[in-house]
């Protein structure tokens, strides 16, 4: 094992090295008539605070499609990804969230899976205190500096 790298469980009979690989988190960020979305959480981790819709990236799916299907899932929206917003990722955290800017081709913004509230926010009425995740707050800075051409 190289000094630079994690201690991973190796097999002793057969060397079999088992890598504990992050896992890929893909969402949108996107707003309806001027107001940012965003999703109250109804499962932990996070259970009541408040994210944009997204999720774990399914093995054989891309990440875009994951990101789709995760707003579908969260807000019963269909949306279509516009661009890479970021990709955030922290020390000791198993997770790469990969966050997209999104348009909505339809649908009504309500709760959906492990949601229980979804709501269109004018940017001072930003429950700031209440974001689930760093993550969270990072993508929505940067979604909202976006929107404003502000750097």
């Amino acid at each position: 094992m190289k000094p630079s790298e994690p201690q991973r469980l190796v097999c002793q009979k057969c060397s079999f090295i088992f890598y504990l690989d992050p896992k890929v988190v893909a969402g949108t960020l996107f707003s309806i008539d001027g107001r940012v979305v965003l999703i109250r959480r109804g499962i932990e981790p996070a259970m009541g605070k408040w994210s944009f819709p997204g999720g774990y990236v399914d093995r054989g799916e891309s990440v875009e499609e994951a990101a789709i299907r995760e707003t579908r899932e969260e807000c019963l929206l269909d949306v279509r990804v516009a661009s890479l917003l970021g990709v955030y990722s922290y020390p000791r955290s198993p997770n790469v969230v990969v966050v997209y800017t999104a348009e909505v081709i339809r649908g009504e913004l309500r709760a959906g899976d492990e949601a229980v509230e979804a709501r269109a926010f004018d940017v001072a009425e930003v429950p700031w205190q209440e974001l689930a995740f760093m993550s969270t707050g990072d993508a929505l800075r940067d979604y909202l500096k976006l929107r404003t051409g502000s750097r």
